[in-house]
């Protein structure tokens, strides 16, 4: 405590808890404007309703989780006004993908994720390819996917939610699927290649990059004899089936070492 330039008794006040979660404002601070405004109420928020990092963590998942569930969502409806191509092609250029319709060229989204309507007219005109890469495609969202009964070519390379559950679901495409890529998705194994041996008309598969397969030269070989009319690339045939240095052979016509 001191004393005023007038007589009066001056004290100092460390700053009050608001009796919540969060800090109290100091009433003399000045409101910020703009983004920093957002920045504080962004603040104030996860202060008010997160106590450590992993609670943090959950609440991001869960947001980004419902954000992939929106994507997903039936599409279905557009059958009945537009016929299965075109509500199949708008489920694929939503999600930011690449459709070919029979003798069309190719209609991607810009970079705003805007893409021509011109689809719509082409009612009867089946799509024959779909380009699917690093979209955010998962069980729920193939509703949409297998209403393309005449799809030949499919690109699913770095989806991140396609999984093994997801390949059990393609058998629908068994009578037109020629060519499959499975590149770089993080979560088929072994168990959803297994799933694939319905697709007996598949001329070509590209199972590279799968890190959840643990041993990528075997598995070629076992598909490759799954589906003998494929030809199954993007693996080295020998990658996961060399020899541990106890198990190398020994040649014999080399002079031993003194």
């Amino acid at each position: 405590m001191t004393q005023g330039a007038n007589g009066q008794s001056l004290r100092l006040v460390a700053p009050m808890w608001n009796g919540t979660r969060g800090i109290h404002r100091l009433g003399g601070a000045v409101v910020p404007e703009g983004n920093q405004k957002k920045e504080r109420k962004m603040l104030q928020f996860l202060n008010n309703h997160f106590y450590d990092v992993e609670a943090l963590r959950g609440y991001l998942l869960q947001r980004e989780m419902s954000k992939v569930h929106l994507k997903n969502r039936s599409f279905t409806w557009l059958e009945e006004q537009h016929g299965p191509y075109s509500a199949g092609a708008f489920f694929i250029l939503k999600q930011g993908g690449a459709v070919k319709f029979r003798d069309k060229e190719w209609i991607r989204p810009d970079k705003y994720g805007h893409f021509s309507p011109e689809f719509w007219n082409f009612r009867e005109v089946p799509v024959e390819a779909v380009d699917a890469s690093d979209c955010e495609i998962n069980y729920e969202g193939l509703d949409n996917l297998l209403l393309l009964k005449e799809l030949q070519s499919l690109s699913l390379q770095r989806c991140p939610h396609v999984d093994d559950w997801c390949l059990s679901r393609l058998y629908p495409l068994a009578d037109s699927l020629q060519e499959l890529s499975l590149a770089g998705c993080p979560r088929v194994s072994e168990r959803g290649l297994a799933c694939l041996h319905h697709l007996q008309n598949l001329r070509r598969l590209d199972i590279s990059d799968l890190p959840a397969v643990s041993n990528p030269g075997l598995t070629q070989i076992l598909v490759e004899e799954m589906l003998p009319n494929c030809q199954v690339v993007g693996v080295d045939w020998a990658e996961g089936l060399k020899l541990g240095p106890e198990e190398q052979p020994q040649d014999t016509a080399s002079p031993v070492p003194a």
